[in-house]
């Protein structure tokens, strides 16, 4: 059954909901875990849609934080440098298309250097405003980015609509007073008020006052 879903704007991950660059992300924390004798589970559980030095952190939460925000910088510029096997996720391409006239935003826990190589390689379209990790102090599931970004749409954060797939990315965007496009196998769990398998289940449709999103 399709959904209706009214919206004044739209903020959009990157990492899970436009991109799928699930292989080199836990390629390249795997490795970095390995020295610490961390648990593999316990690591995929934690970095996904936070930025890096937050991860270490919740990781390693006695060591000096100075080494982790120096860490996550070597982090970004290995994951910028790697890109092999970084693809669209399906209908991405399109959904960007169809935002192109409207307010729309990406809010991503990325660098603007990492957003750029992991868009580029998928071959999509930037949107001409993001909310990277420069721009903010406090990582995702904090509400910042996306309080951000509806201040720069100029749209309240109730008319705003997140597509996440992460749960860290999902609670932000709650704590933001803003509704949610789960996407992907996980994003269910963590009770999106809408959920969709690949963004090729979502259409954006004019109409009078701006735009609506139907999901199906």
């Amino acid at each position: 059954m399709t959904e209706i879903v009214p919206a004044r704007a739209v903020l959009l991950d990157m990492d899970g909901t436009l991109v799928d660059s699930t292989a080199v992300v836990e390629r390249l924390w795997l490795e970095w875990a390995k020295p610490h004798g961390l648990d593999r589970e316990h690591v995929l559980s934690v970095i996904h849609g936070r930025q890096g030095h937050q991860s270490m952190a919740i990781m390693l939460p006695e060591r000096d934080h100075a080494i982790n925000l120096a860490e996550n910088q070597a982090m970004l510029a290995n994951e910028a440098s790697d890109v092999d096997g970084v693809v669209a996720i399906d209908g991405a391409d399109r959904l960007l298309a169809d935002l192109a006239p409207f307010p729309h935003a990406i809010v991503t826990s990325a660098d603007v250097t990492l957003m750029n190589a992991r868009m580029g390689e998928a071959a999509l379209t930037v949107p001409a405003l993001t909310v990277t990790a420069e721009n903010v102090t406090r990582s995702k599931p904090d509400p910042e980015g996306f309080l951000l970004g509806a201040q720069l749409l100029g749209v309240h954060p109730a008319d705003c609509v997140v597509f996440e797939d992460s749960e860290a990315g999902i609670q932000a965007a709650h704590a933001a007073g803003m509704r949610v496009v789960g996407v992907g196998a996980h994003a269910v769990k963590h009770s999106p008020e809408f959920h969709v398998a690949d963004l090729t289940h979502v259409s954006v449709v004019p109409v009078d006052d701006g735009f609506e999103l139907r999901v199906d």
